[in-house]
């Protein structure tokens, strides 16, 4: 077995200390990390705002660089992965769950609840939420999950380093990163995925068990949910152990097919040409507000500040947070592709399939509201998608196919965590062990059992918003090591 490094230990203990307090005093432990959360959007979403927009920016320049030809790996590595399977597993890896928990239910509240600058339930407030659904989603997300991969991707097969956060930074700190600065980096990455990913198992969990309660009146609360976590562990375990090639790959596959089906019957059997319609015209109202959307602070609106909070800095505080996860894992799967066709696969086609997917589910259920046989935003984010489908024909195939798509994300999302703690906690192998990986995947799916037991995944998603900021900084200065190392290659290849 491959050597366990010490991050595992560090972080292990960590996680027991934040859990055991998750539990001790979960209504304590809430009331903290909520006051810090809203202290941190409040006191630095500007911040926020200019870092994430500056990847995006940062992902366009390299897009059409020069630098867009240099290869991730040695000049002959060719991808080890086909261009559909390779764009599967990153799609599955970064959204996964969340298209299917917010398809219908984002677009509806920027709709009928709380727009961000319209009056609700208008033909603008319409307009504003596929525009808003498409920012959250779109090229600013996939630019904090590519600009992390890209980073992690030259330094591990360019440059020959092993997998972790803290080599990335070797330009700017020198040997440092493999003493003690180096081991704080990547404790906090493994600290940020393993709370990450849990949450993530809680809702999955929350939202299978609100689709077989739908479909079958099974009970919804704890014991269902532990069920659905026991059940679903076995299953990415296995899948874990079977390896990258096989289990992320085949599971990442039936991800694709099922959600393409099951966009497919949304498309069919919604009102069909409207989608198409607000589809198209929402991708232009997007690229038109995409600046202003970009650095909107509303700073003297406090009522839009409160929308900017809840959503946009919400989500781009998710999105760092979970970046040394998902960076990691889409950079293990992108060998061989030039910088150019890793840009253009990250940041473009995963939002171009985000948007025709929030277009087909926001539209069929913001219709579904108008038409007023149902209060579809009255009702759980968890229950909405369930409950549009039942205004629609053969709802029950559909419900069926959406409770599998979630079930099959649910796994893919897990097995490809425990891939990456285990490269992150085996001092970066590519290959890690598959006892170090089951390791990981039980504790991730005890800490989501616990929390659920005790209401605590509200605090753990506080407690992973809180740890986008200090993350942030280190991915500031990914960026810049990068650039550094580019450059220094470049003289070298002139000289």
């Amino acid at each position: 077995m491959k050597k366990i490094s010490t991050t595992f230990y560090i972080t292990l203990v960590a996680v027991i200390l934040a859990v055991g307090y998750g539990v001790i005093a979960p209504k304590h432990f809430e009331e903290i990390t909520s006051t810090i959360q809203a202290y941190i959007s409040d006191s630095f979403g500007w911040y926020y705002l200019l870092t994430v927009s500056m990847l995006f920016f940062i992902s366009v320049y390299l897009i059409f660089s020069p630098t867009g030809k240099i290869r991730l790996g040695k000049d002959n590595d060719r991808p080890q992965f086909s261009m559909f399977s390779w764009l599967a597993m990153l799609f599955s890896a970064g959204m996964g769950i969340g298209l299917v928990f917010y398809g219908a239910a984002e677009p509806l509240s920027h709709y009928a609840v709380s727009p961000a600058t319209e009056a609700p339930e208008t033909k603008a407030a319409y307009k504003e939420a596929m525009q808003s659904t498409f920012f959250h989603w779109g090229f600013h997300a996939w630019s904090v999950y590519g600009m992390t991969a890209l980073v992690l991707a030259y330094f591990q097969f360019r440059k020959r380093q092993p997998g972790l956060i803290s080599v990335t930074l070797r330009p700017i700190f020198g040997d440092r990163v493999d003493g003690k600065l180096g081991t704080v980096i990547d404790v906090f990455a493994i600290f940020a995925t393993v709370f990450g990913v849990a949450t993530s198992l809680g809702f999955g969990a929350v939202q299978i068990n609100a689709g077989l309660n739908y479909l079958f009146g099974i009970s919804i609360g704890f014991w269902s949910q532990f069920f659905i976590i026991a059940v679903v562990t076995v299953l990415f375990l296995a899948s874990a152990w079977s390896g990258l090639g096989k289990g992320i790959k085949i599971l990442s596959n039936a991800n694709m097919i099922l959600a393409l089906a099951l966009l497919v019957f949304i498309i069919a059997l919604g009102p069909t040409l409207l989608i198409f319609n607000m589809f198209t015209d929402s991708i232009g109202g997007y690229l038109e507000n995409l600046i202003r959307m970009s650095f909107r602070t509303a700073p003297l609106t406090p009522e839009n500040r409160i929308w900017l909070n809840g959503w946009t800095l919400f989500y781009w505080s998710w999105w760092i947070a979970w970046a040394p996860f998902v960076g990691m894992f889409i950079a293990r799967v992108s060998k061989g592709r030039t910088i150019r066709e890793f840009m253009i696969g990250v940041l473009v086609v995963p939002t171009v399939l985000s948007m025709i997917w929030f277009t087909a589910f926001g539209t069929t259920a913001i219709e579904t509201q108008k038409a007023g046989i149902i209060d579809l935003a009255a009702s759980a984010t968890e229950l909405t998608i369930f409950e549009m489908f039942s205004e629609l024909p053969l709802s029950f195939i559909i419900s069926v196919i959406a409770i599998l798509l979630i079930t099959s994300f649910f796994i893919t999302s897990a097995d490809s965590a425990t891939f990456v703690l285990g490269m992150q906690s085996s001092y970066g192998s590519l290959t890690p062990p598959n006892n170090l990986k089951v390791v990981w995947g039980v504790i991730q799916s005890a800490i989501a059992v616990i929390l659920l037991y005790v209401g605590g995944l509200g605090a753990l998603q506080n407690v992973i918003i809180i740890a986008a900021l200090p993350f942030s900084i280190i991915l500031i200065m990914m960026v810049v090591s990068l650039f550094k190392s580019l450059k220094d290659e470049k003289n070298r290849i002139q000289r």
